[in-house]
């Protein structure tokens, strides 16, 4: 299951909503195929993994190991418990049953009356941590939320405004490695998030340029469409979704996608609500301090990563308040990054 669990990894970032499932058939103790789920639309870990299998009689006496419950309903592809008893696998092993409303337990039940073996919970709680965004999507029907930032030494996000006046250009806190990084995480989440005045002082791109992946779905709050349509989050490069409450489609730029939200009530809470309806399974939210401490004090968030340079800048935007449990600390050279969970 471990392997499941390895293998699941490799489709972070370009499954969902789809979760990230990996699986492993064994016959005589030796490994005889593997998979993982293909990027959306595409077919499922236990597809894959019985493609893999050069020998196709040695399925009728092996065991398929799989993270999550196989599925029983057409989709974007058949069943795969429907493949799982034409091929005559005789045992099934299981991580996690499956919540989602069109499965949880009947793939299970399919394979047992089909006279097939199987097994639920084996390293569950680390099948749930590996599908963690799939679960949060389905049981809290809410995305994954993480929360991102840097803040200086003194506990600064942005300096003072006649400093971005005199330099009108982002103020890097973290150092160039952990600017990577960042990117990294960018391509494993289905979509990012950030608030007017972060656009609009930075003029970020929002995507993935300095590593190999794919860019997410944008996501900009901007109440009053402040931000002018030149801006780069309007190039129509990647889908992007704009939450604002002007109810005037005039002022709408083609492919853009624009979502009314009261600004006045639960804000976090309503963003969520339409995220879903996209289908999004995860989302990270970069900033700006005000928009994050909206998340915050709501409490939906899961986790936080805070970058803490090694420059301070003695006044301007304070860094949101966190208030979760510090799972770890670790160094990116002269960066200290922390990681905290909402538990």
């Amino acid at each position: 299951m471990l392997r499941c669990i390895e293998l699941g990894k490799k489709g972070l970032g370009s499954t969902a909503p789809n979760p990230m499932v990996g699986c492993v058939i064994v016959c005589n103790n030796k490994i005889i195929g593997e998979g993982y789920t293909s990027p959306y639309g595409g077919a499922h870990a236990e597809v894959n993994a019985i493609n893999a299998v050069k020998d196709k009689r040695l399925l009728s006496k092996a065991t398929l190991y799989v993270t999550l419950e196989p599925c029983s309903h057409f989709g974007k592809t058949p069943p795969c418990s429907d493949l799982i008893i034409k091929c005559g696998i005789p045992e099934v092993i299981v991580g996690l049953q499956d919540p989602h409303d069109k499965v949880a337990g009947a793939g299970l039940a399919k394979l047992e009356e089909a006279g097939c073996k199987t097994q639920v919970g084996i390293l569950e709680n680390e099948c749930k941590k590996h599908h963690v965004r799939f679960l949060t999507f389905q049981e809290k029907k809410r995305p994954y939320i993480i929360l991102k930032w840097a803040e200086t030494r003194d506990g600064f996000i942005a300096p003072e405004e006649k400093l971005r006046k005199k330099s009108p250009k982002p103020f890097w806190i973290s150092n160039i490695y952990s600017k990577q990084l960042v990117h990294k995480w960018r391509s494993e989440e289905q979509a990012i998030l950030v608030g007017t005045t972060t656009v609009l002082a930075d003029n970020p791109k929002l995507t993935v340029r300095n590593w190999t992946g794919k860019n997410p779905l944008r996501i900009v709050l901007d109440k009053n469409l402040k931000i002018p349509l030149d801006y780069h989050v309007f190039d129509g490069n990647v889908k992007t979704i704009i939450f604002t409450e002007i109810n005037d489609a005039s002022k709408y730029k083609e492919s853009i996608s624009y979502e009314l939200i009261d600004f006045s009530e639960a804000i976090a809470s309503q963003i969520c609500a339409v995220l879903i309806k996209h289908s999004i399974t995860s989302v990270i939210i970069e900033g700006g301090s005000k928009t994050i401490q909206t998340f915050i004090d709501e409490g939906l968030w899961d986790e936080a990563r805070i970058f803490k340079g090694n420059i301070s800048f003695a006044g301007g935007t304070k860094a949101p308040i966190i208030p979760g449990r510090l799972l770890r600390t670790t160094s990116v050279l002269s960066d200290t990054l922390s990681t905290f969970i909402n538990d």
